[in-house]
């Protein structure tokens, strides 16, 4: 049971660390009236759970460390759908709903369609 524990800290710490990254480069690159790094982690995060979820369908011999680490852990802790909520209400709050409306979707829908095109990357 611990090394199952320390595979997913260690995995939340990479996310975590990765998810601050992506955060840091486009808040310093990209312009700030649209939350674009929230989105970006969402949607890769999305993408990279359908793939290895895909993945690990076909590979039952893989430890459940490695399984939990990085879909519990490294993409828990990269994926921020709180972040997602607190910046939908911050447009909210500066009544900006048609762009609070457009991030919803395009974080739902662009969601899902990367999840499975992360799935459908196994079945090539």
């Amino acid at each position: 049971m611990i090394r199952l524990i320390l595979a997913v800290a260690a995995g939340g710490i990479a996310g975590t660390l990765l998810r601050f990254a992506v955060a840091s480069w486009v808040t310093a690159h990209l312009p700030k009236y649209f939350p674009v790094a929230t989105l970006t982690v969402n949607l890769v995060g999305c993408m990279l759970i359908g793939y290895l979820y895909g993945l690990f369908l076909g590979r039952p011999e893989l430890p459940v460390e490695i399984r939990s680490g990085l879909l519990l852990g490294f993409l828990g802790a990269l994926t921020t759908f709180s972040s997602f909520s607190l910046d939908t209400l911050r447009l909210l709050e500066h009544g900006e709903l048609p762009i609070a409306l457009g991030y919803v979707a395009i974080s739902v829908v662009g969601g899902l369609l990367a999840t499975w095109a992360g799935l459908s990357l196994t079945k090539l």
